[in-house]
């Protein structure tokens, strides 16, 4: 392993929400020295008193020995990973306050699923505009936070096409009931994690109009259908929407209770408006933006995405989830295209 790469290395995560608490529980548990940093100073001096993330953890109980720190100088100080799990749609600005305080050429794992409404730009993307020149590795796949933090069994995969850099990652994070693949693909990567936010709440519309079990696995196979597709487009590999960053995050956000974007979707199809639905929600749900932002890049990528166009119909038009769902299934009849 190169110099460059410690074996136990400094971690900083930047992002105090559920992925963030859960990958600094993670590395902390393995003995790395680790320092969350969060934007709210009080609810960080909660957690280091209580060993919990109450707002989006609650009942996990966090090593004693992970560090909290408000003070964004102080947390990268000495740092040798640092880890990005900063909401999609407020990690430029996050970044860019961070980026003269990060020591150079240290490496960025990130977290974060979306695309910038702004810009079309993936996480990894805004991370090479806001620091520049630095080894970037994403991590991603069926993960939910909660289940992570319980020690549940989870696959993920480590993305980037630096060999020895997506081997260091792999191995920092597999853990007992954590094991970690690599590959070099990024760009599929981060679409797929992006786009099956979009398909989760669609996914969780018809959970709220309780559209039944056909419907839903329907859903799952049309909508895996036209990600792979823009993804394509795009330049990513076929294959990695048939893997874990792919079918495997699909699943596990269109069917997992916990999960925003589902949830959010749920609420809509009970009746709820999309304003109202975030009310009731914690966290950011970043399916709604990701949505319009896959539109966009549909359009410009010349690419057919009937499932996405309506459930965009219904969070941004006024369209009813029943009409959209009629108007997808009296669409003119075709061959069954999976590409």
């Amino acid at each position: 392993m190169p110099n460059s790469l410690p074996k136990a290395p400094r971690v900083t995560v930047i992002g105090d929400g559920a992925m963030g608490t859960v990958c600094a529980l993670i590395l902390a548990e393995k003995g790395l020295p680790t320092t969350l940093w969060g934007i709210d100073a009080d609810r960080l001096d909660a957690m280091r008193r209580t060993h919990t993330n109450s707002r989006y953890l609650p009942g996990v109980t966090l090593p004693e020995k992970l560090q909290y720190q408000a003070d964004a100088a102080t947390a990268l100080a000495g740092a040798q990973l640092i880890i990005s799990a900063v909401p999609t749609q407020f990690l430029r600005s996050v970044m860019t306050r961070m980026a003269p305080l990060m020591p150079p050429g240290v490496p960025v794992v990130s977290v974060t699923k979306g695309v910038e409404i702004s810009t079309m730009e993936r996480p990894s993307e805004i991370l090479a505009d806001t620091l520049g020149d630095r080894p970037l590795v994403v991590l991603s796949g069926p993960s939910v936070a909660s289940e992570m933090a319980a020690r549940m069994t989870c696959l993920m995969v480590a993305a980037t096409p630096d060999a020895a850099l997506r081997v260091w990652v792999q191995t920092l994070f597999t853990t007992s009931y954590l094991r970690v693949y690599r590959s070099d693909d990024i760009l599929g990567v981060e679409m797929a994690g992006a786009t099956k936010n979009v398909i989760a709440i669609a996914a969780g519309i018809l959970d709220g109009m309780h559209a039944g079990n056909n419907a839903k696995a329907a859903l799952l196979a049309r909508g895996l259908v036209e990600i792979t597709r823009l993804g394509v487009a795009m330049g990513a590999k076929p294959e990695t929407f048939t893997g874990l960053a792919g079918l495997g995050d699909l699943v596990t956000t269109c069917v997992a209770p916990e999960g925003r974007n589902r949830s959010f979707g749920e609420l809509i199809g009970k009746g709820h408006t999309a304003d109202e639905a975030l009310q009731k929600l914690a966290g950011v749900v970043e399916g709604m933006p990701t949505a319009r932002a896959v539109v966009e890049l549909a359009q410009r990528y010349k690419v057919d995405m009937p499932i996405t166009r309506a459930l965009y119909s219904v969070l941004f038009e006024n369209v009813s989830p029943p009409k959209a769902l009629h108007q997808l299934m009296t669409r003119d009849l075709k061959d069954e295209d999976v590409l």
